[in-house]
């Protein structure tokens, strides 16, 4: 594995080229900022009626309806939520210049063939490994974001070098920039989001705060402990890795570490973490997502709906009130 930094990147594939932003949630507000002030020229593109153009307009920026914004771009990066990409494809493929480039931040798109881009389009990947709110404050701290880039067509002969002045441009280059390729970066990022960071470290920590409390364990305190070190140990994690963050807490805190984790994260977790992956690689999860958007989004209303009303956040509220 090679890490590509500023050092190593060249940053004239961009110059004298428009890039239009296409999704202005968090990772569309926070790379059109940091094109911006790269020196990049930059422009929005937002669906007529968008409740984004204020903000865009605030932020400095250039919001445009859809057509103009493609149509003028030589580099359409889509930031749009995945299970919107199929329709917005097909409304701005007529607009997009031939021998344009199109980039994405998560491979789902591509790999599982929500979009299916031109013959004549470079497509490539810049997918920074964190939140847009977190990109964008990095590179304000002349800091940045590891990124993953990859190339799936390179027409023209020059996507590589767009790919990595694009990651340059949104300060990913600081940190470095890693190969990979579409389906890589998608079926990692969707295993992890399904099976360990973002679902399977919830519901660990519901678990516990609920088994404290039907011990009799008051909320707060359950809450205090299940859920209010996670950062703590997160900071730790990033600073020092896993094997360094056990030698910096208690001998207490260890010993409870490597006598109860290996009870709770046994080989039946490991064998459904492996079913959560298979689902993925099957384009499973990508159907399930489909059909989501095309219902209404039920299962993610009826998730919301049951996290915010559950004793845990009753319990966060009464600690943290407002």
């Amino acid at each position: 594995m090679k890490r590509l930094t500023d050092a190593d990147i060249d940053p004239t594939p961009l110059a004298g080229k428009r890039v239009a932003i296409l999704g202005y949630g968090n990772q569309g507000r926070a790379q059109a900022r940091n094109l911006k002030d790269s020196a990049i020229d930059v422009v929005v593109g937002l669906r007529e009626g968008s409740s984004s153009a204020a903000q865009v307009l605030a932020d400095g920026l250039y919001p445009e309806p859809l057509s103009s914004a493609v149509s003028s771009a030589d580099v359409i990066m889509m930031l749009a939520p995945d299970e919107a990409m199929a329709g917005l494809y097909g409304q701005i493929e007529p607009e997009i210049r031939h021998g344009a480039a199109l980039g994405f931040s998560h491979g789902l798109a591509i790999h599982f063939a929500f979009v299916r881009p031109r013959d004549d389009l470079d497509v490539f990947l810049v997918a920074p490994k964190g939140p847009g709110t977190a990109l964008r404050s990095l590179y304000e701290e002349r800091k940045g974001m590891i990124a993953l880039w990859a190339v799936a067509e390179d027409r023209s002969g020059a996507a590589r070098g767009i790919a990595l002045a694009y990651g340059r441009a949104i300060g990913c280059g600081r940190a470095g920039l890693i190969e990979s390729s579409f389906a890589e970066e998608c079926e990692a990022d969707l295993f992890n989001e399904g099976a360990v960071v973002w679902g399977a470290v919830p519901e660990l920590l519901v678990a516990g705060f609920d088994t404290l409390v039907e011990a009799g364990v008051t909320p707060e305190v359950a809450y205090l402990e299940c859920v209010g070190e996670l950062k703590l140990i997160a900071d730790l994690v990033e600073a020092r890795g896993i094997a360094g963050m056990r030698e910096a807490i208690s001998n207490t805190a260890e010993l409870g570490a490597v006598l109860g984790g290996p009870k709770v994260i046994d080989d039946d977790v490991r064998a459904r973490m492996r079913q959560v992956l298979a689902s993925v690689r099957n384009g499973s999860f990508a159907a399930a997502l489909r059909d989501e958007e095309a219902s209404g989004y039920p299962i993610l209303k009826d998730a919301r709906e049951k996290a915010r009303s559950g004793k845990l956040e009753a319990a966060r509220r009464s600690l943290f009130p407002g």
